[in-house]
């Protein structure tokens, strides 16, 4: 049996009360979880980009653009 069918069943049989608190508890996981994402992804980002505002880059300007997107 898959740990979906063993919560499912075991929140089956509490008061409904109790389901909305354990529905909140997974809302509370869910949001967890993005939020621990979101930061992975910034923290990876600022990794990457690390250094790079010290290096000299080339200034371009419209003229440089072969093709317009608008």
């Amino acid at each position: 049996m898959a740990i979906a069918d063993l919560i499912q069943d075991k929140v089956k049989s509490l008061s409904e009360p109790t389901q909305q608190e354990v529905l909140h508890f997974v809302d509370y996981l869910l949001y967890k979880s993005r939020q621990e994402d979101v930061l992975w992804s910034k923290l990876s980002l600022a990794s990457a980009l690390k250094g790079l505002e010290d290096e000299d880059w080339p200034d371009y300007g419209a003229q440089d653009l072969k093709e317009r997107w608008w």
